[in-house]
């Protein structure tokens, strides 16, 4: 992004500002609570530095139950809690519509050298990256070892179809491996299998055991390596294979998922340099296996899960688990047989395209800076700039619920609760996070509603309570009684 100065905090911060003023959401953030050096390992890597909680930047609440704030040096969109893949593809895309009117708004009141500029992607190409992250809820009793012994394999394949694509390297390995194309915009920074920090040593599998919830129930898998995606269909099938294959863990055990790469970082950098999907990794049972390999195995997987009886818990309708099933096997069988007929599909494979089309009408080098700004162009978030938008992606949803998505909250989970509360008494309450709402009454002491259990504080089992109180006073007399 750009902005005032060429200083992205302070971008960041008018952003933040300026949907918060247009959409009058000025609840803080809750700080309670986060802690986010807790350690899913029983021996932690006590010379791990957890990321610092930046309670001093711009931060607020919205009306569909998400979070928008300054992470760091950008400006960050946390979509609600959803009970489905196609509900959190709903609010990650309702998420690019809420940068956009910020971008907007802020925009009206600065000169044109300085208007801010987003952009949906992953690296600034100086060598800094900031991460595109999926968050799972996980039963407590599954052990850590399992997740991980799970899905690395999954996390370092699934590029193939859920890349974004990159012209170029900004690391040291990739630079010296003369990359001049990669699946994912991610995989060359990422360091280590195991880890807790997010910025450095970024670790395959994150270790942050901070689940937002009940702690005796659950835990949180948080996914830093995923890759930001300008496909609709990719997204859903991010969501859903990984909630799939999570499933299959829950319900079946580890033993059932494919042996791990023996080398999981180098797999991770080598499949993302090959385009042709031809580059093989040994893995702990001495087989050789490419990207293609493992999603192929895994797929099938996922597929017999379903086929007995499985993937309610993905989505209570299962023509929604056959969609991402279905979606899943076309990207994988087309990738490698026939990339041009998924390139409505999967970004890297859309992005490629252009960017080759482009290089071929001009003569340029592959490492051309044009080129690199071609492939920028395609994470613009303006519509008359996105070449994303021009590259043919299949779109899925409906934009009139996309707009509705913006305000309204999924009705499915906790979210609903915290977004109606946020919607209905802004004066009321003085501040949120995920598992509670804070509310001033304006006498007595400042009163806590926890919500430990994302799967409550629905529509079905909180929408008449909330009809029926006209004031904050009167929500919480009923909660109390």
């Amino acid at each position: 992004m750009g902005g005032p100065g060429s200083d992205s905090i302070v971008a960041s911060s008018i952003i933040v500002n300026a949907y918060a003023q247009g959409a009058r959401a000025r609840i803080s953030w809750d700080f309670e609570g986060e802690n986010p050096g807790l350690d899913a390992r029983a021996q932690a890597d006590r010379t791990a530095f957890a990321p610092l909680v930046e309670t001093h930047l711009a931060n607020t609440v919205l009306t569909n139950g998400a979070r928008l704030y300054v992470d760091h040096a950008h400006p960050e969109y946390s979509s609600p809690e959803c009970r489905t893949p196609l509900e959190g593809l709903l609010f990650d895309v309702a998420g690019e519509e809420v940068m956009r009117r910020a971008q907007r708004v802020a925009n009206e009141t600065l000169r044109e050298p300085d208007a801010v500029m987003l952009y949906k992607n992953n690296s600034d190409g100086k060598g800094n990256s900031y991460g595109c992250h999926e968050n799972y809820l996980v039963r407590r009793d599954v052990p850590f070892d399992d997740v991980v012994r799970a899905m690395v394999a999954h996390l370092v394949s699934r590029q193939i179809i859920v890349g974004a694509g990159k012209v170029g390297a900004e690391t040291d390995d990739a630079l010296a491996s003369g990359a001049t194309y990669q699946l994912s915009q991610r995989a060359e920074f990422f360091e280590e299998v195991v880890g807790l920090e997010t910025t450095m040593k970024r670790p395959i599998v994150n270790t942050r055991d901070e689940p937002h919830a009940d702690v005796d129930r659950f835990r949180r898998l948080h996914v830093i390596i995923g890759d930001a995606n300008m496909s609709q269909i990719a997204t859903l099938v991010k969501l859903g294979s990984t909630a799939l294959l999570l499933a299959v863990l829950e319900d079946e055990g580890v033993s059932v998922f494919p042996a791990l790469p023996r080398n999981p970082v180098r797999a991770l950098r080598h499949y993302a340099l090959d385009p042709d999907l031809r580059v093989t990794e040994p893995d702990e049972d001495g087989r050789t296996r490419t990207a293609w390999d493992y999603q192929d195995a895994l797929w099938q997987l996922a597929e017999r899960y379903v086929a007995r009886g499985g993937g309610s818990v993905v989505s209570d309708d299962p023509a929604q688990v056959h969609m991402i099933l279905t979606q899943w096997r076309e990207m994988l069988d087309g990738v490698l047989d026939d990339p041009a007929s998924v390139a409505d599909r999967i970004d890297w494979v859309a992005k490629r395209r252009l960017v080759e089309g482009y290089r071929a009408r001009y003569s340029l080098a592959p490492t051309d800076a044009r080129l690199r700004a071609i492939a920028l162009q395609y994470h613009d978030l303006r519509p008359e700039k996105s070449l994303a938008l021009r590259a043919g992606l299949r779109e899925i949803l409906d934009p009139t619920t996309v707009r509705e998505a913006v305000h309204k909250p999924p009705t499915t989970t906790r979210a609903f609760f915290r977004g109606e509360c946020v919607a209905r008494y802004p004066d009321a309450v003085t501040a949120a996070n995920w598992d509670s709402l804070v509310f001033d009454l304006g006498h007595g002491p400042l009163r806590r509603v926890p919500m430990m259990d994302p799967r409550r504080g629905t529509a079905a089992l909180t929408q008449d309570l909330l009809e029926k109180c006209e004031t904050a006073d009167a929500l919480l007399t009923a909660l109390d009684g």
